[in-house]
C-alpha cells in the first residue's frame, strides 16, 4: 500500500526526472527584438565629418543666394491707411467707425517704383489681429456651412448663433468679423479690373462651402461686424468669405484680395479710392493696402534665403575650423589611451 502511493506520488511530479518548469518574462529572441538587424554604422572620421560640413555648405550656399534673389525681384507696394483714412479733426477714432452716418471714402495714391508684370496680386494686411485666439478659431460650425440641412445646428457658434430665436446662417465670430473695406483702383483714368474669381482654395469652395447654402439672418443683430453677404450667393461663391474663414496663425496676416491682369510701368501713378469700414481702432490694429507680384518662390520672403545662407555659412566655418584642428593637432583614430579611465590620475 506504501509502495502504491509511492508510485502515484512519483507519477505526478511530471515527466521522469525533467526540469520543473520556469516562468520567464524574457522576450522571445529576434534579431529586431536584440537590435542585431543590418545597419550601417558610420565612422565618424575628422575627414567624412569635414567632408560632410563642406557638401551640405556647397549645397546650402547656392540655394540661398538663389532664394533670397528671387525674393528681392519680387516688387511690394504697400500702404498703411487706417490712420490716414480718418479726417484730421476727429479726436474719438472710435466713434467714427461705428458712426454709419459719416462717410468713409478715402483717397489714396500709390506710386509705381518698378515694373510690376502681371499678375499683381491684391491684399489686404491686418496687424495686431489675433485670429489664432482658441475662443474664435472655435466659433463656428463647419456642418452648417457645408449642408442645407444642417442650418439650423449653431453648436460652438456663440455669440453670433441666433436672432431672434432664428439661426444665423453662416455663424460664429468668424464669419461676423469679416473683412468689409473696399477698393477701387484706377490708372490714368481708367479703372483697374481687380479680378475676384479663384482667390480661395479650390477645395475650400467643393467640399467645406455648399453651393446650396445661402446667407440668412446674417449681420442682423444691434451691432455689426463686418462685411454683409449677399443672401442670393450660395456660401460656395462667397469667395472673401472662404478667404477670411481659413484664420491665420499670426496676428500680423495678409490675404488675397484680388488679382490684376495689367502690367504696372515705372512711375505710374495708382488711385485708391476705398472705404475705409472696417473697425480696427478698437483693438489698436492697423490696415494696409498691398500690391505685389509673385515669381517661382511666391511672394516676398526673406526669410528663407538668409536660413539656407545661415546654416551653409555655419557648415563652411565649422569645416573649416575642423580642418585647423585636425592639421594643427591630429589624433590617432581609436586611440585607446584618451579614454578617461586609461588616463594617469592627476596629480600622481
Amino acid at each position: 500500500m506504501d509502495n502504491h502511493a509511492a508510485g502515484s506520488s512519483s507519477g505526478g511530479s511530471g515527466d521522469g526526472g525533467a526540469a520543473p518548469r520556469r516562468n520567464s518574462r524574457k522576450p522571445k529572441y529576434s534579431k529586431f527584438t536584440q537590435q542585431e538587424l543590418p545597419a550601417c554604422k558610420p565612422i565618424l572620421t575628422p575627414k567624412w565629418v569635414i567632408s560632410v560640413f563642406l557638401l551640405v555648405g556647397v549645397i546650402f550656399v547656392p540655394i540661398g543666394v538663389a532664394s533670397l534673389r528671387a525674393s528681392q525681384q519680387v516688387v511690394e507696394i504697400v500702404d498703411r491707411y487706417d490712420d490716414a483714412c480718418v479726417p484730421a479733426n476727429v479726436t474719438d477714432k472710435l466713434a467714427y467707425i461705428r458712426d454709419k452716418a459719416i462717410p468713409k471714402t478715402c483717397t489714396r495714391n500709390l506710386t509705381i517704383t518698378k515694373h510690376m508684370k502681371q499678375p499683381i496680386f491684391v491684399y489686404y494686411q491686418l496687424d495686431n489681429f489675433y485670429q489664432n485666439h482658441r475662443r474664435y478659431v472655435k466659433s463656428r460650425n463647419d456642418a452648417q456651412l457645408r449642408d442645407k440641412s444642417k442650418a439650423t445646428e449653431t453648436s460652438y457658434c456663440d455669440p453670433e448663433a441666433t436672432i431672434d430665436g432664428k439661426p444665423i446662417v453662416p455663424c460664429g465670430l468668424i464669419a461676423w468679423s469679416l473683412f468689409n473695406d473696399t477698393y477701387n483702383l484706377i490708372r490714368n483714368n481708367e479703372n483697374l479690373t481687380v479680378d475676384k474669381k479663384d482667390i480661395s482654395w479650390k477645395s475650400d469652395r467643393e467640399h467645406k462651402f455648399g453651393s446650396d447654402v445661402f446667407p440668412s439672418n446674417f449681420q442682423k443683430g444691434p451691432l455689426q461686424g463686418g462685411k454683409i453677404l449677399n443672401s442670393t450667393i450660395p456660401l460656395s461663391e462667397q469667395e472673401d468669405l472662404i478667404v477670411w474663414m481659413r484664420t491665420a496663425a499670426l496676428p500680423t496676416f495678409r490675404k488675397l484680395y484680388g488679382r490684376i491682369y495689367v502690367d504696372l510701368k515705372v512711375n505710374d501713378t495708382i488711385t485708391v479710392n476705398l472705404e475705409n469700414n472696417y473697425n480696427t481702432y478698437s483693438f489698436g490694429g492697423k490696415k494696409k493696402l498691398v500690391l505685389s507680384t509673385a515669381n517661382w518662390l511666391g511672394g516676398k520672403n526673406d526669410f528663407l534665403g538668409l536660413a539656407y545662407l545661415t546654416v551653409g555659412g555655419l557648415c563652411f566655418f565649422l569645416a573649416f575650423a575642423f580642418t585647423l584642428l585636425y592639421l594643427i593637432k591630429p589624433r590617432k583614430l581609436g586611440d585607446n589611451n584618451y579614454l578617461s579611465w586609461n588616463r594617469p590620475p592627476v596629480g600622481r
